[in-house]
C-alpha cells in the first residue's frame, strides 16, 4: 500500500486487485491524480491518466461492481491496471433505473455502460486532433493512449482528459465489434477481494456516523397479529436507553408499489447508545398484540395493479397442506391449453401422476437487515444496503414528507440480497425512527428478527400428469399448480410447444404471511419439480434423459406448438449437449447417481449433471458439471462464482430449506434450527461451461440456481430407487433410510 495526499483529501489504493499477496515496488503502485477531469457521470479521468469508473448498481456479491467498470474500459479502450472503480451513489438523472435484481444487471447496461465509455474516447480523440490539428479519423487508442501515426504525436488520456471535458458530448459513436473486445471475455479479480477478506469497513452493517444511536425493533410474534399497546416505563430507564416510539411504515392512503411489501408495518422501536443496550431492553420491554381483521389493499408492481387480499386468522403449516390437496384435486383456472388433452388422457396406454411440494423459505442473507438515517427537517441522509434504491425513494419521501430531491442514499456493499433487499421497508423504520428522536439512527435488525419478519419464498404444489401412447411416447402432460399465496406456473415455459396436447392450469390460497422475490421467484420451484417428473417420464418410456429431453425441444425447434413459447429451443437443446459432452454423459451407460435437469429462466439457459454417492446412507455430491448459454459472458471468473454459488445455494436448498408455522409464529428463528448447507456438505468439484456466441448477455446471478434441484433429485433416485417429492429431501435427518 502506499497512500499520499489526493486533490480533495482521501487516500490512494496501491493495488488494483489481488493478483498476488506479494509486494509490489514503488513504481508498481497507482499514483493518485493532482485533478480529475469529470468526462461524463460514468467516469473521470486523472491528469496522469489514472481513471475512476463508477458502478451505478448496488453490488451484492454478483460482481457487478468488476464487469460494469469492464464494459466501460473496453469501449473506452482503457488501460484496465489504471482504473479505479467506485460505487455511484442513488442519482436518478445520472445513472437511472440503478436496480439489482432479476439478472438483468449486465443485459441492462449492457449497451448504456458501453456507450459511455465510446463517448467519451470519442471526446478524448476530438481533444487530441483539436490540439495537433490533424483528422479526428486518423486519431487511434490503446490502453489509454492517444495515437497519431502520421505525426507520431503521442499523449495519454490524462494530458487530454481537461479539454475533452468541456467538448459537446456527441449524440452517436460507434461501439467496438465483439471480435475486437480486449478486456470484455477476459477475466478480471474482483476489485474488492482485497478489502472484503481483510474486512475493511464497506458493508451496511458497518457504516458509522458521528452522534449516531442505534435501534432495533419489536413486530408481533405471530402474522395474523398486529400491535394493541405497549408500556415502555420498565425500559425508559435502563441504561444507555434515550427513547422508545412506534412507527407506522405507510400513510394510509399511500398507494403501495410492488416492492413496498412489509409484513408488519406498525411496529415498535427501542433507540439507545449501543446495540447491546438495545437488544437487553428489548428483552423488558412490554407490548400487547392483537389480531387484526380481514383486508383487501392495492399493489401496483410489474404486473400492473392487483388486488390483494389479506385475511385475518393465524395460519399454520398443517392447514396450508390441507387447502392444497383441496384445490390440487378441483380444476384450477386454465392458462394454456394445446390440442384436446381430455381426449389425450382418456386414449392413453399408460397415464403418470406425480405431485411435487415445497414449503416456505427464508432468505438468511448473512448480513441482516440494517439501514443508516440522518433526517432533518426538510432533508434525509440514507445508507443502506438495498437492491432497488429508486423504488423506495418514493416512499421514504411519501412516508416522511420531505421531497424525494431531498433525498441523498449512499449504496454500500449488501452481505447477500437473493431478492430480500429489495424489500426496503426497514429503510423507511430507520428514516421515520430517526424523524422522530431527532437524531441519526442505525437500525439493526437482530438474526431473529431477520428469520421472523419475512419476506420469504412462498410455498408451492404441482401436479404434473403424463399420458403415454401403446409405443412409450409422450402425447400430453397436464400441470396444475399453485401455492401460498401465489402460483409459480410459467405456463408458456417448456415443456409446452413440444407437444400437441398440453394444459396448464393454476390455483392460489391467500394468506396473510409476507412473500417476496427469492433468487428465481417461482422458477426456483417450478424447475425442480419440472424436471423431476420429465426424468420419470423418461425412464417409464424407457428412454435416455437427456435423449428424451432433446426430443422434445426438437419437435419444438422444428414443428412448435402455439406462438407463446417463451424458450428458444435450440439454445435450450445446446446446454443439453454441452453438458452431456463435458459431463462425459455417454461414456458411462449407467451413469452411476447421476441426475440431470435443464431450465430456462431469465433470459439464460442452464444444464446441470449431478453426480451423488452414499456414505453410510448420508448423500454426498461429489461432482456437478454445468453448462450454461447467457450470451456474451463478460468476466468468465465471476459468471463461474455465481454458477458455483447458485449451484451450492441450490443443494442446501433442496436437501434442507424449509420454514413452518404454528398459529401464525415461524418455527425457526436462527440457524440453529434453520438448517444451511454445511462447508464439507458442498460440492467436491464444480464444472463450470459457457455455450460461445456473440449474443447480447443475459442473467447469471439466478438462472443455474432452479435446474440444481431436478438433478439432485434426479440423482438421489439412481442412488437410492427412491423418487423425492417432497422438499426438502433431507431436512433435519442427516442419512436416507
Amino acid at each position: 500500500m502506499k497512500s499520499t495526499a489526493a486533490a480533495g483529501g482521501g487516500m490512494i489504493l496501491g493495488f488494483s486487485w489481488m493478483a498476488s499477496c506479494q509486494p509490489k515496488t514503488e513504481e508498481e503502485l497507482l499514483e493518485m491524480p493532482n485533478e480529475w477531469f469529470e468526462i461524463n457521470s460514468y467516469l473521470k479521468i486523472g491528469d496522469n491518466g489514472v481513471t475512476t469508473i463508477y458502478t451505478p448498481n448496488p453490488e451484492f456479491g454478483q460482481n457487478v461492481r468488476t464487469s460494469m467498470p469492464m464494459l466501460v474500459a473496453e469501449e473506452l479502450d482503457m488501460d484496465w491496471k489504471k482504473v479505479i472503480v467506485e460505487q455511484a451513489p442513488y442519482h436518478v438523472s445520472k445513472y437511472g433505473f440503478q436496480f439489482t435484481g432479476g439478472s438483468r444487471g449486465i443485459m441492462a447496461r449492457w449497451e448504456p455502460l458501453r456507450m459511455a465509455g465510446a463517448t467519451a474516447r470519442h471526446m478524448l480523440r476530438q481533444a487530441a486532433a483539436t490540439t495537433w490539428n490533424v483528422p479526428l479519423e486518423e486519431i487511434t487508442t490503446s490502453k489509454g493512449m492517444l495515437v497519431h501515426e502520421t505525426t507520431k504525436n503521442k499523449a495519454g488520456y490524462g494530458e487530454m482528459a481537461s479539454l475533452a471535458g468541456t467538448l459537446e458530448v456527441p449524440e452517436k459513436v460507434e461501439l467496438k465489434a465483439i471480435g475486437d473486445f480486449k478486456i470484455i471475455g477476459k477475466s478480471h479479480k474482483n476489485v474488492d477481494i482485497k478489502d472484503i477478506v481483510t474486512g475493511k469497513a464497506m458493508f451496511g452493517m458497518d457504516v458509522q456516523k458521528e452522534g449516531m444511536l442505534y435501534a432495533m425493533i419489536i413486530h408481533p410474534p405471530a402474522f395474523g397479529m398486529t400491535l394493541k399497546s405497549m408500556d415502555e416505563s420498565a425500559v425508559k430507564s435502563m441504561p444507555g436507553i434515550k427513547d422508545v416510539v412506534t412507527i407506522k411504515s405507510y400513510k394510509d392512503d399511500f398507494a403501495k408499489g410492488g416492492f413496498d411489501t412489509n409484513a408488519f408495518p406498525e411496529i415498535v422501536a427501542i433507540v439507545g447508545n449501543s446495540t447491546w443496550e438495545v437488544m437487553s431492553a428489548k428483552k423488558k420491554l412490554n407490548v400487547d398484540w392483537s389480531p387484526f381483521k380481514a383486508y383487501t389493499e392495492t399493489i401496483n408492481g410489474f404486473r400492473g395493479e392487483q388486488k390483494v387480499n389479506i385475511p385475518a386468522g393465524l395460519e399454520s403449516t398443517q392447514i396450508h397442506k390441507q387447502k392444497m390437496a383441496e384445490l390440487a384435486a378441483k380444476p384450477g383456472k386454465v392458462v394454456r391449453k394445446d390440442g384436446n388433452p381430455e381426449e389425450a388422457f382418456q386414449n392413453a396406454a399408460k397415464v403418470l401422476e406425480r405431485t411435487y411440494s415445497a414449503p416456505f423459505l427464508a432468505h438468511n442473507c448473512m448480513e441482516p437487515l440494517n439501514a443508516f438515517a440522518h433526517v432533518k427537517s426538510d432533508k434525509a441522509t440514507i445508507s443502506a444496503p438495498i437492491q432497488i434504491p429508486n423504488f423506495i425513494i418514493p416512499t421514504l419521501s411519501a412516508s416522511l414528507g420531505i421531497p424525494a430531491e431531498n433525498i441523498e442514499m449512499d449504496l454500500p456493499r449488501m452481505g447477500g440480497g437473493f431478492g430480500r433487499k429489495a424489500y426496503a421497508h426497514y429503510v423507511v423504520e430507520a428514516a421515520l425512527i430517526s424523524q422522530k428522536v431527532g437524531a441519526p439512527i442505525k437500525l439493526i435488525y437482530s438474526r431473529e428478527d431477520d428469520m421472523t419478519q419475512g419476506i420469504y419464498r412462498p410455498a408451492y404444489q404441482a401436479t404434473y400428469k403424463a399420458a403415454l401412447d401403446e409405443n412409450n411416447n409422450l402425447i400430453a402432460l397436464h400441470v396444475k399448480a399453485g401455492g401460498v399465496p401465489e402460483s409459480p406456473l410459467f405456463a408458456n415455459r417448456f415443456p409446452a410447444g413440444a407437444l400437441d396436447n398440453y394444459l396448464a392450469e393454476e390455483w392460489v390460497i391467500d394468506s396473510n404471511i409476507t412473500i417476496g422475490a427469492f433468487r428465481a421467484p417461482r422458477s426456483n420451484f417450478m424447475a425442480g419439480a419440472e424436471q423431476a417428473f420429465l426424468d420419470e417420464v423418461a425412464t417409464e418410456s424407457g428412454k435416455d434423459p437427456i435423449q428424451f429431453r432433446l426430443d422434445l425441444l426438437n419437435r419444438a425447434k422444428d414443428n412448435p406448438v402455439g406462438d407463446r413459447n417463451d424458450y428458444n429451443a435450440e439454445r435450450y437443446a445446446g446446454v443439453l449437449e454441452l453438458v452431456r459432452e463435458k459431463s462425459g454423459w455417454d461414456e458411462n451407460p449407467n451413469n452411476l447417481n447421476r441426475g440431470v435437469s435443464a431450465y430456462f429462466c431469465h433470459n439464460t439457459y442452464a444444464a446441470h449433471v449431478l453426480d451423488l454417492s452414499l456414505e453410510e446412507g448420508k448423500p454426498i455430491v461429489d461432482k456437478v458439471c454445468c453448462a450454461i448459454d447467457c450470451g456474451v459472458v463478460v468476466n468468465p471468473d465471476a459468471a463461474t462464482n455465481m454458477a458455483e454459488g447458485a449451484i451450492t445455494d441450490g443443494i442446501g436448498n433442496a436437501f434442507y430449506g424449509e420454514l413452518t408455522f404454528e398459529n401464525g409464529v415461524p418455527q425457526k428463528s436462527n440457524f440453529d434450527k434453520y438448517r444451511m448447507i454445511r462447508m464439507s456438505e458442498a460440492p467436491k468439484e464444480i464444472d463450470v461451461h459457457f455455450v460461445q456466441n456473440e449474443k447480447s448477455p443475459t442473467g447469471m446471478g439466478e438462472p443455474p440456481f432452479p435446474p440444481i434441484f431436478g438433478a439432485v433429485a434426479n440423482a438421489l433416485y439412481k442412488a437410492t430407487g427412491e423418487r423425492h417429492y417432497s422438499q426438502p429431501f433431507l431436512g433435519d435427518k442427516r442419512v436416507l433410510g
